[in-house]
């Protein structure tokens, strides 16, 4: 067997062993990665290191170490408490404000999931005390989150920029955020119309005064806010290094007593971290021993170049509902595009991405990712969970249609092709 067989295989395994399994994928990538090259391919293990993505590891460690601080301290509470006040004599807009309120915490930098998990506790108990469907409230906050995913400086819109980058796609950050924050906003604008027209109030009627208890913010969360502002607009207006940046922002938090380093150590997403790094390790490996050629035939030979982007977006959608968006199938998928372009003979590789991007993170509404089982964990009516399992899962398995159909029919023109 060749070491591009054996490196294509190797990557099937581990992202099926994603979708079934609670392993770690990046552990079983890394020892593929190191299996196949020193002993098939006959590279030095320093080759093999070097295909490790050091720079993406420090950035994703300092964007999440830096936020890892805010959530010690309670600072995105405090914010998410005072923002869900401001609409608290309006029920008709509760839900459109679970969504912008998800939406900025996601897109700051911390990402979907810890976004997802400071705001939906919150979000259930609101809404249940205005009769909201918890549903609703499940799918305004997932969708939310999601959609500001794709940030230029939130974790998982640096890996799949990172990855885009690699595969020279890159200076396209504010239109992978775009596209993918139009699909959210328009399945979440979707189900508000849906759902607003069977809430128990009419229209008019439901104006319910919400007491949402706010105490003041303490020393350590005034000095988080002030950092993060900062932080962002060094990021933002004078193109200070994100990963870097936040390094700094998070030891001069440290330093200023605003939380604890071993608490925040704690709250860093390790798994994902090695996850995507593991998953690029093996990939690397893919691409010098020829695999990558073998898996873009592969993709290709279910599409052509006019159907590409509705198939792709399908394909990662199916996988994404039981596997990691950000650490299995973006980076499994984006080192593709070239490739694919190439073997189809057209397409518009943009598009593709943006596919991939959208197709796969549109069904992460579903209970058998974290944010679906955040949604269902945080409903207060525990009669009610096992019905909103179930909803939330239909609704994620209607998403890659929905995801399939979208970017068939728009990722070119937001691509510009």
């Amino acid at each position: 067997m060749t070491a591009a067989v054996a490196s294509v295989i190797a990557l099937f395994a581990a992202i099926g062993i994603s979708m079934f399994s609670r392993l770690n994928v990046g552990l079983i990538a890394i020892a593929c990665a190191w299996l196949i090259g020193v002993y098939l391919a006959g590279m030095k293990p320093e080759a093999v290191l070097s295909g490790f993505p050091s720079g993406l590891f420090l950035t994703l460690t300092g964007v999440t170490l830096l936020f890892a601080v805010a959530q010690v301290n309670q600072t995105f509470e405090a914010m998410s408490q005072r923002a869900i006040r401001l609409v608290g004599s309006s029920v008709h807009l509760m839900p459109v404000m679970f969504f912008l309120l998800t939406f900025v915490f996601s897109a700051v930098g911390p990402g979907a999931v810890p976004a997802i998990a400071l705001v939906v506790p919150l979000a259930m108990v609101i809404g249940s005390r205005v009769d909201l469907p918890p549903m609703l409230t499940a799918l305004m906050v997932a969708n939310g989150g999601n959609a500001g995913n794709f940030s230029p400086i939130s974790a998982v819109g640096i890996i799949a920029n990172s990855r885009m980058a690699a595969a020279g796609l890159g200076e396209h950050e504010w239109k992978v955020m775009l596209a993918n924050f139009l699909a959210h906003a328009f399945v979440a604008s979707i189900a508000y119309v849906f759902y607003l027209f069977r809430l128990r109030k009419p229209a008019g009627v439901g104006e319910v005064h919400v007491m949402v208890d706010v105490p003041p913010l303490t020393p350590a969360q005034a000095r988080t806010i002030v950092m993060l502002l900062l932080w962002l607009v060094g990021v933002i207006l004078f193109g200070l290094n994100v990963g870097l940046s936040a390094f700094g922002a998070a030891l001069l938090l440290m330093v200023m007593r605003a939380a604890d380093e071993g608490e925040a150590m704690k709250h860093v997403p390790w798994g994902i971290i090695l996850m995507v790094t593991g998953m690029a390790t093996l990939i690397a490996i893919l691409e010098s021993q020829g695999g990558m050629d073998l898996f873009t035939q592969l993709i290709a030979a279910i599409a052509g170049p006019g159907s590409i982007n509705g198939v792709i977006a399908f394909v990662t959608g199916v996988i994404s509902t039981y596997s990691s968006t950000s650490g299995v199938v973006i980076p499994a998928f984006l080192p593709t595009v070239p490739g694919v372009v190439e073997q189809l003979g057209g397409g518009n590789p943009l598009g593709i991405a943006l596919s991939i991007n959208v197709g796969s993170s549109l069904v992460d509404v579903s209970p058998l990712s974290t944010i679906g089982a955040l949604c269902v964990a945080a409903v207060v009516d525990q009669s009610q969970s096992r019905r909103v399992f179930y909803q939330l899962l239909a609704w994620g398995f209607a998403m890659t249609v929905v995801g399939a159909l979208m970017c068939q029919l728009f990722a070119d023109m937001l691509a510009g092709g």
